[in-house]
């Protein structure tokens, strides 16, 4: 377990206080509605920008896609090609009706065009998926952290849920979005101070060229991927159509981005503030993605624990197969001594025969990593313990000189994937967080911890907030028999947001970790975002679609989609696509089939 130097402490806390104390002193006293839910319409569009980044921004994005390039390389950055297509569809579509019909929340056009019942099915699927991944956005720095520091998981979920409650309860929505601004700019600086660190840990004489060939030797470069394979999940396709979709669905109909840019000042200030989002998200994905690169980078000259997760470590060596983990640590260093003297000679030399040994000698090290967490399993859970004796005895069948496992790479990379495919134990969402503490000098682990967790109270504000917005006014506002005036409905949503951040810390503290936390909050989001993007596209341009065939294809699509993804018909990504075309398909053929009998009758 790490401890934290009294330093890091005052630069942690002095960083959140200030955030919290700023949001609740400048947003208090709302009023009315139109201020509480809308910010009273006074954003402008660099704070509209910076405001919905920061909402998509969740500590997620800092732990989990780091691990990702880390363990993968750069090619997640795929993930976001959709997401500028999307800004300029949204800008051109959704902004001028909403601003048009100057609604409060996104389901409110829905009645319009259809009816109340379609109004609240929208509502309760954003609040299902929604209230999840608020939780997971708690959760998931509390329990990397508890895990790495030793802290209490349950009361690292409630210190960031009660954080985030106070400034959000006392101003609603300009208060999230004030407070957005400060945290971006804490994470946009503690980012570029850790690569500035990561990059001066590497060896002098590796320079940032050279650490980019040596990235690239790992296979870690390859940023493209124009292959139609289903079962890649991330291509250039999957990305640009997946992608689309599920930006379409997220930042058109999603209430917690949906908020973000109805509290601004003018259709303009709405429409530069998603454009100004779709130029710079790739540009920081990207970032982001870098860092963990040049991490991998770093532990090519420094070496990496088998498993970034010292509690589980504690585990294996407190039982009986310690011995066994120590041979494979032994190993280990021996393949890590080789592989840096190679990492060097690369960095000075061009030759194309050292990069291949390089690629190998590294799927050999995440060969034994792997072999760790089976060790780890096992120590933990006896069923593991045919797994790992299979996977034990394959590689023992492999020769540890160079020309052994060079001629048997085929049956190395075969029991690579099938070991990848069956380990339980995934430790590259701790990675960027072990990295900061062990690495990173005084002072600048409080400011990244501060990073992490302005992520995650950022995020997790958004969420509260529209989760509180559309109870209050889809649900509760508009099911009273009796209107209600404004000082009403303002102690009602603080009531709701309230309520919704406990929920939230309450999902936060019975959550498990997942294979990859950023993928799992995305994969909440493509089961429920193709249906509801479908049912807006529908309003849009099917006017001959009424609202009984609506309501009938959303229910039946959203139990073939949990069905696909279930038994894992295709990429998660493709979910989105793939729910909104059925919804449309559905409804279509529901409506020319009432049609129909009522032409026969």
């Amino acid at each position: 377990m790490q401890t934290l130097n009294w330093i890091d402490w005052v630069v942690l806390a002095l960083t959140l206080l200030t955030i919290v104390g700023y949001g609740t002193w400048k947003t208090r006293g709302s009023k009315s509605v139109h201020e509480y839910v809308k910010g009273g319409n006074s954003a402008q569009w660099w704070t509209i920008g910076l405001s919905v980044m920061a909402t998509q921004a969740s500590a997620i994005t800092f732990l989990s896609t780091t691990g990702q390039a880390f363990s993968d390389g750069m090619g997640f950055v795929q993930f976001y090609f959709g997401l500028p297509i999307a800004m300029v569809i949204i800008c051109l579509v959704f902004i001028p009706l909403y601003h048009r019909l100057k609604v409060y929340t996104a389901y409110e056009f829905l009645e319009n065009r259809f009816d109340l019942k379609t109004r609240r099915l929208t509502a309760i699927l954003f609040l299902i998926q929604r209230g999840l991944a608020a939780g997971i956005t708690i959760f998931a720095p509390a329990i990397i952290l508890s895990v790495v520091l030793g802290w209490d998981i349950i009361l690292l979920n409630i210190i960031i849920g009660v954080l985030v409650i106070i400034y959000t309860v006392s101003g609603g929505t300009k208060a999230v979005t004030v407070t957005q601004k400060q945290q971006m700019f804490v994470i946009f600086f503690g980012m570029l101070v850790a690569l500035f660190v990561i990059l001066n840990l590497i060896p002098d004489d590796v320079s940032f060229t050279k650490a980019l060939d040596i990235a690239g030797a790992n296979g870690r470069m390859e940023i493209l991927d124009f292959s139609f394979d289903l079962e890649n999940r991330y291509t250039v396709w999957s990305g640009l159509i997946g992608g689309t979709f599920l930006a379409l669905a997220y930042f058109g109909t999603d209430q917690s981005q949906v908020q973000r840019y109805l509290s601004g000042k003018s259709m303009k200030e709405m429409q530069m503030g998603l454009l100004f989002n779709g130029l710079l998200k790739v540009p920081m994905q990207f970032f982001i993605l870098l860092v963990g690169v040049m991490v991998f980078v770093f532990y090519q000259f420094n070496q990496a624990p088998l498993n970034f997760i010292d509690a589980s470590t504690e585990k294996v060596m407190a039982s009986e197969y310690s011995q066994q983990y120590l041979d494979l640590q032994e190993k280990q260093n021996s393949l890590f001594n080789r592989k840096k003297e190679l990492s060097l000679e690369l960095s000075k030399s061009e030759n194309e025969d050292l990069r291949k040994d390089l690629f190998y000698l590294d799927s050999i090290e995440k060969l034994h990593r792997l072999q760790s967490k089976y060790l780890i399993k096992r120590a933990i859970d006896t069923s593991y313990a045919n797994k790992y004796d299979k996977l034990n005895e394959e590689f023992n069948k492999l020769a540890l000189d160079s020309d052994g496992y060079f001629e048997k790479k085929e049956e190395l990379n075969a029991l690579y994937k099938d070991a990848a495919k069956d380990t339980q134990t995934n430790d590259r969402d701790y990675m960027f967080i072990t990295f900061i503490l062990k690495y990173l000098p005084k002072g600048l682990i409080g400011l990244l911890l501060a990073v992490i967790l302005s992520a995650a109270m950022s995020s997790t504000a958004s969420e509260i907030n529209a989760l509180a917005t559309i109870t209050s006014i889809d649900l509760y506002g508009r099911n009273t028999k009796t209107k209600k005036d404004d000082n009403h409905m303002v102690k009602a949503s603080k009531v709701f947001t309230l309520i919704w951040g406990i929920l939230a810390i309450i999902i936060a503290c019975f959550a498990n970790l997942a294979e990859n936390l950023i993928q799992l909050v995305n994969i909440i989001g493509s089961i429920f975002y193709g249906n509801v993007l479908g049912i807006f596209l529908l309003a849009f341009f099917f006017k001959f679609i009424k609202a009984n065939a609506v309501f009938i294809a959303a229910i039946i699509t959203q139990v073939i989609v949990i069905v696909g993804w279930w038994f894992d018909w295709m990429p998660y990504l493709w979910l989105n696509l793939f729910g909104c075309i059925l919804v449309i398909l559905i409804a279509v053929i529901i409506q020319l089939t009432q049609k129909t009998n009522v032409t026969t009758t």
